[in-house]
Formats: structure tokens, sequence, C-alpha cells
């Protein structure tokens, strides 16, 4: 008998594996790697350099086949870039046409999916405006500071209504300001909307604060070495939350469940040592 719908998890991950080969080598990326959010969750990926994540990342999205294992999207196996799903990638410039207008890089995947102009231009205004740039539709990139770029990249990501949304360290390219105000806003959105997010990042404070699980990957070859509850409340504020006696508790948790990974990293494995 097959599982309720109602129990089923919106992104589910079995056994997922990566080994990439090449020059004589054989460099096992991913190794065994499981872990579900269920519809409406929001989980934070992190983990030491060469972990993994931007891999783990492109496997999720359908943009890299993994050796073994399978990526469930509601329930159906993903084979290449699914359509409830959108990504925001740390490098906000080269994901944002130049040449088009704020709005029309925003209306870009609506056009693709066929959506009818009178609902694209709505979507558009509504997704600019949830992330504070309604004013700003005419404009283009290149005019905008970098952290309204990255607004921009997220309001399409948001106006695709995606039923899950990954984000690939998004603000690692911003100054800490910019950086503040982002993570309020992804938050803030993510409460408004309910998408399921998984958000990748090298920064633990980062993870603590937006996430309700904190998820630690182990070195390469991955695998889930530790996955944490953030049992924070759901308002969180840049200065309350970040200096709470729990937030630090959290931070020191995330902190030792990293340097345990770099402990035990293993050196990369040649193709004779494989055989």
């Amino acid at each position: 008998m097959s599982e309720p719908h109602e129990s089923r998890p919106m992104l589910d991950v079995t056994a997922l594996r990566k080994v990439y080969q090449g020059s004589g080598r054989t460099v096992e990326a991913i190794g065994n790697l499981s872990f579900s959010l269920s519809k409406g969750e929001f989980a934070c990926i992190v983990g030491p350099s060469g972990a993994g994540k931007t891999t783990l990342l492109k496997c999720l999205a359908g943009l890299l086949e993994p050796t073994s294992g399978e990526v469930l999207l509601n329930g159906s196996r993903v084979t290449e870039p699914p359509e409830g799903m959108a990504v925001v990638f740390q490098e906000y410039g080269r994901s944002l046409f130049p040449w088009m207008s704020v709005a029309a890089n925003v209306e870009l995947p609506l056009k693709q999916r066929g959506t009818g102009r009178a609902e694209r231009r709505a979507i558009v205004d509504e997704a600019l405006g949830a992330v504070g740039l309604g004013d700003a539709g005419d404009a283009y990139p290149w005019q905008l500071s970098g952290g309204m770029q990255q607004r921009v990249a997220i309001a399409r990501a948001v106006a695709y209504q995606p039923q899950v949304l990954l984000m690939d360290e998004p603000f690692a390219a911003v100054d800490a300001q910019t950086r503040a105000e982002l993570e309020d806003l992804v938050r803030s959105l993510w409460q408004r909307l309910g998408v399921t997010t998984l958000f990748v990042t090298h920064d633990i404070d980062e993870a603590v604060y937006l996430g309700g699980r904190v998820i630690v990957l182990s070195s390469s070859p991955t695998f889930v070495l530790d996955d944490i509850t953030v049992d924070l409340p759901n308002e969180r504020d840049q200065i309350a939350t970040r200096s709470s006696p729990r937030f630090a508790d959290l931070r020191a948790q995330v902190y030792e469940g990293i340097q345990q990974a770099k402990a035990n990293a293993k050196p990369a494995r040649t193709a004779a040592d494989a055989r």
C-alpha cells in the first residue's frame, strides 16, 4: 500500500553517491548521503570546504547525474531540472541577463512556462514588491548594487512559484550589512510563502539564524554527519537572536560537527586505490 500523500517528503534524498573519474583519478565526492525535507521546511546545509555541497545541490537540481541513489521531488524522481524547483546561485551577476530589464529577467521563466502576459506582469510586480524592488522593474541589472541584483535573482525564483527553493551560498559575495538584510528578507519570504527551502552556506551563524534544521556534512566522500534541530523562536532578530544563549549553544554544536568532519577527513583516492 502506498504512503499517504500528506506524509510524503517534499524532497527525499536516498543513498546519493557521486564519483568523478578522469586523468587516472577517482574522486568520490558524495559517499552515501540521505535526508529528507517535509513540505514547508527551511533547512541549511553546512560542511567543511570540499565537502561536496555544490555537487550535492547540482544533483538535487537535476543539473548533474548522480552515480547512484536517487532524488525525489514530491514523490517523482529527479532526472533533469524539474518543473517544481528553483535555484538561486552565489554568482548572481552571471545568472541575470544584463541586456534585459529587471522585470524581464524576473519574467523569463514564466514566459518559458507559458504563463499568459497579464498574469506574468501581475506575478512579476508582486515578486519585485516582495523583495523591496517594486520601483526597479525598468532598470537593468548593471545599474543596481550587488545586493539589489541578488534581490532580483530571489524575486525571479519566487515568481516561479516553486515547490522547493535551493540556494547555493547566495549571500557570500555581498557585504555584511547587505547580507543581514538579505537573510531577513529570505526568512520573511519563507514565512509568507511556505516554500520548502534548502540553503547551502559556509557560514555557521547564518545557518543557525536562518534554518529550522542544520544538516552538517562530513568531509568528502560526503555523508550526513549530524542533523540539528534549531529550536529558536520562529520570529528572529539579527541582534536579539544572535546574542541569545541558545543561539550560542547551537552555533557551538554545529561548529563542533564541522571540526569533527575536518579531523576525520581522508585523502583523495586515485583510480588505482579504487580498484
